[in-house]
């Protein structure tokens, strides 16, 4: 088993220069990069600035070569693209992962500074979902054809079928304070006057900051899982070793916790590593629905600005915790049932 790990923690350091260098090469060719916008900005800055107006953006002032070898120097584009990606790597060695071009500070420090935020709502998702999902799964299992596992089913697959940032912008029309309801603002993680609130004005603010987006980080997975773990309970408990247990008297309540719930986690278990690569990145709609400044909506704005630093900063953090997240998942894989072994 050992040295299957090792192998697949050797496989992420091939796995992780293909994608960040496929995505490096595709943010520096693709049109419309930060060097093509800046030089777009002081055209428009100069026909502006010497009264023709700004209907000749193209045709503004001329700007001297000097100053584009700058301004290429400044995005970095004043080097051949193998040698960019290499003094990217070179300097990601060194945990340094540029400055941004929007907010000119370290890379690290604009995406620590979300950081809180996103795990704050990663993490609260992730337990209810689990705490919530695998119950209910057994329960629909162990009633199904039930009236109460059909008019769940219903609810499961409507909000398995409706999109997060869909239900974040019907749920804000309706309780955000709009032509119905206002039991909740309309967005952001916390008051402005949060600070200056006594400790029980803080909880209740920031729990009534928590509810919506919350509802919306929930509902796919809530609906994913619940289903998963339904069919995988249904599939257990028509294995022989259940009606073995039944035949020697074991009651009901063992019979399902102690012998199918186990097995049945064989499936669930696995998706568990993928969650830490969604506690952090958190969902760049839903963040963007009720302007919560968090992981998601941080990467949605630097691809929007062209901030490219930004941009790949994210895309390591997020790569290196879904390949370890894989991992991860084997190793629960093998914990669950005793039979895998790996080699």
């Amino acid at each position: 088993m050992f040295s299957y790990f090792l192998r697949r923690f050797l496989l992420i350091i091939p796995t992780f220069i293909g994608i960040t260098l496929i995505t490096f090469l595709i943010l520096q060719i693709v049109p419309g990069g930060p060097l093509e916008m800046e030089i777009m900005r002081l055209k428009m800055g100069g026909a502006n600035g010497d009264g023709t107006g700004g209907n000749s953006g193209s045709s503004g002032i001329n700007i001297p070569e000097s100053a584009m070898q700058e301004i290429k120097k400044f995005y970095g584009f004043d080097k051949p693209i193998h040698e960019r990606y290499f003094q990217w790597v070179g300097n990601l060695m060194k945990l340094n992962l540029g400055k941004s071009y929007v907010y000119a500070e370290p890379v690290w420090d604009v995406i620590t500074s979300r950081f809180p935020i996103s795990i704050y709502f990663g993490l609260i998702s992730f337990v209810l979902t689990y705490m919530i999902s695998i119950p209910l799964g057994v329960f629909k299992a162990v009633k199904n054809g039930s009236m109460f596992d059909v008019l769940s089913s219903v609810f499961v697959f409507i909000g398995y079928s409706i999109p997060g940032f869909a239900l974040g912008a019907f749920l804000l029309v309706m309780f955000g304070g709009g032509s119905f309801l206002d039991w909740f603002p309309l967005g952001g993680f916390r008051s402005e006057d949060w600070d200056t609130m006594s400790f029980m004005s803080k909880v209740t603010d920031q729990l009534h900051h928590t509810v919506l987006p919350l509802v919306c980080y929930l509902i796919g997975s809530f609906a994913t899982l619940t289903i998963l773990t339904k069919n995988s309970v249904i599939e257990n408990l028509s294995q022989d070793y259940i009606r073995t247990a039944f035949s020697k008297g074991i009651s009901e309540n063992k019979v399902i916790f102690k012998h199918a719930l186990r097995n049945s986690l064989i499936p669930v278990s696995t998706g568990i590593g993928h969650f830490l690569s969604l506690i952090l990145a958190g969902s760049f709609l839903i963040e963007t629905v009720f302007n919560i400044d968090g992981m998601g909506l941080l990467g949605y704005k630097s691809v929007v600005q062209r901030d490219y630093p930004v941009v790949m900063g994210i895309l390591v953090i997020s790569t290196l915790l879904l390949l370890i997240g894989n991992i991860i998942s084997d190793i629960l894989y093998a914990l669950v049932d005793p039979r895998i072994r790996f080699k």
